[in-house]
């Protein structure tokens, strides 16, 4: 119940899909500024991934087990090699935030250390389209989940720089389950 309250506190019911969309706005914003400005010096040989940095330390007194969620979209039809090496990339992206530079603003070795403890967990779930995922993007970040979107380059199945997989953790899964409550498993 203190769970549910603290997070309710977080994002008041009446302004919810306003505030994402309004995150969700800002980060599409900038997310073309800066493939404006990196569209020189970026190869399109290598996927890519959407990172908005936050800060997610406020989710370390939020008790029980630690997670990653991993979010494949199915109106693209992956094939399931395809599929585990876009969760691949998704999962290493999420951990590469939370766990490798100290000088991120993401940086929680403490979540991080919950989450190597209980194992690694990972759940795969899946969502119908590229607005779906991005609407889940936004919660994660206006929650304070670490959030990534992978970005196809292309030279296989599916057109370069589509959206293929969301990364969002390692976070408690009491967290998780808001962004991700209504998902089916993959």
């Amino acid at each position: 119940l203190v769970t549910g309250y603290y997070l309710g506190q977080i994002l008041p019911t009446a302004s919810k899909s306003g505030h994402v969309k309004e995150i969700l706005r800002q980060l599409k914003q900038n997310a073309q500024l800066e493939n404006t400005s990196d569209s020189q010096s970026e190869s399109s040989d290598y996927e890519t991934e959407d990172e908005y940095e936050i800060e997610s330390i406020s989710l370390n007194d939020v008790p029980g087990e630690v997670r990653m969620a991993l979010v494949i979209r199915q109106d693209l039809g992956m094939q399931k090699g395809k599929v585990a090496a876009q969760c691949a990339h998704a999962a290493l992206s999420c951990f590469r935030m939370i766990a490798t530079d100290e000088a991120r603003k993401s940086f929680n070795p403490v979540m991080v250390e919950r989450w190597l403890r209980s194992g690694q967990a990972k759940i795969t779930l899946k969502c119908h389209g590229e607005e779906d995922m991005d609407e889940l993007y936004a919660k994660a970040i206006s929650l304070g989940v670490n959030a990534c979107v992978i970005h196809d380059a292309g030279r296989t199945q599916i057109a370069a720089g589509s959206a293929t997989v969301l990364g969002l953790g390692p976070a408690p899964k009491a967290v998780l389950d808001q962004i991700t409550g209504g998902l089916k498993l993959y």
